[in-house]
């Protein structure tokens, strides 16, 4: 079952002015407010995450004043080792590499990824689970908390290019501008902070090289010991799907996000009964019926979307995987439009990673 740590709990109940327990009970001074799933200490359970987020949300109808002090609240150092290296790493971009590297320690309900380009990065967060009623506030909490802790990082004050969100928003967008100190923008494509190249160049306050590559080692020892065996498939097909688009990703690239080495990615998936070319093949195959059956895309963004710099290539292909060409497939197909190609890609995510945990083998 999908867990949050605990320090983001606690952060957020003493934003809204609890007190969160061990056990899970919320107090307001010595009465029992609400009670939440305890968790094993470190973490609590998703679900009772969620439900907590919910019940506070009633509790406090202004979003942004919650998010404010949550970012004010939440402590680096509560996230344990990988708080310190994100203090101590030389420079803001080495802080935000650690981050997506070593996430799943902190949650195995969100990806960060940080997409480099000429001029300008983008954080991008990624809700693995379902959307809910708590969806919106869990990425403004996030976003909020990583733009908050990283201006307390740097050397100097933090510039930021803009803030993205996909949902709607629900108060003062001038409000959010004062509070990111950027535009910021609802209704788009993804939940993401986008940065000028130069702030990723700031140095540290404490940044240290020497005691950063010290603590990330053990967080590589911790990370390899904490991921569980059954997910290294599920994980690596949803962030295939989702890579897709800028071409097939190399095998070291996406073992270097999920926190390991390329040769233990390999054991990893070679202990589950399959190997990164199977799953390149069932990321494309899942993703071509995908959009053909869900999209309007015409075959050649198909082709380009599920990796292909071809339509003709990725015509062969998906002949030999399902037996049909692509415009016969999508002919025999009812015809259920999606709105934007982000929730096209993230429902397929989303049922790549279900179906990795009742599949034995790709089924291509």
């Amino acid at each position: 079952m999908p867990k949050v740590i605990a320090a983001f709990a606690r952060s957020l109940v003493r934003a809204a002015g609890f007190t969160l327990e061990h056990d899970g009970t919320v107090r307001s001074g010595e009465t029992i407010v609400y009670r939440c799933g305890a968790g094993n200490g470190d973490h609590i359970d998703a679900e009772a995450f969620y439900g907590l987020l919910e019940w506070i949300t009633h509790r406090q109808p202004r979003r942004l004043t919650l998010v404010e002090a949550y970012a004010n609240t939440l402590q680096v150092d509560e996230l344990g080792i990988l708080g310190l290296a994100l203090k101590t790493a030389p420079t803001l971009h080495a802080s935000l590499k650690r981050l997506e590297r070593y996430h799943r320690l902190l949650t195995d309900t969100a990806i960060y990824k940080l997409v480099e380009g000429a001029g300008q990065s983008r954080l991008v967060l990624d809700q693995t689970t379902p959307d809910d009623a708590s969806t919106a506030l869990r990425s403004e909490c996030a976003l909020g908390g990583v733009a908050r802790k990283t201006a307390c990082f740097a050397q100097q004050a933090l510039e930021l290019t803009a803030v993205t969100f996909r949902h709607h928003c629900v108060g003062d967008p001038q409000d959010y501008k004062a509070f990111f100190g950027c535009p910021v923008r609802f209704g788009c494509d993804e939940d993401a902070i986008i940065f000028p190249e130069q702030t990723l160049r700031l140095p540290n306050r404490l940044g240290d090289a020497a005691v950063s590559d010290f603590l990330t080692q053990h967080l590589d020892r911790e990370l390899d010991a904490f991921a569980p065996q059954d997910q290294v498939r599920a994980d690596a097909l949803r962030r295939l799907s989702t890579a897709l688009s800028t071409g097939v990703p190399q095998a070291a690239e996406i073992a270097a996000q999920m926190g390991m080495s390329e040769r233990t990615f390999f054991r990893r998936l070679a202990d589950e009964g399959t190997s990164f070319r199977d799953l390149v093949r069932e990321a494309q195959a899942s993703l071509a019926r995908d959009l053909l059956t869900h999209s309007d895309f015409s075959i050649a963004e198909v082709a380009f979307l599920t990796g292909f710099a071809e339509q003709s290539t990725f015509g062969r292909a998906f002949k030999r995987w399902v037996g049909q060409a692509p415009a016969q497939f999508r002919m025999s197909r009812s015809d259920q439009r999606r709105p934007t190609r982000s929730a096209i890609l993230a429902g397929t995510a989303q049922r790549l990673a279900g179906r990795a945990d009742t599949m034995a083998s790709p089924a291509v």
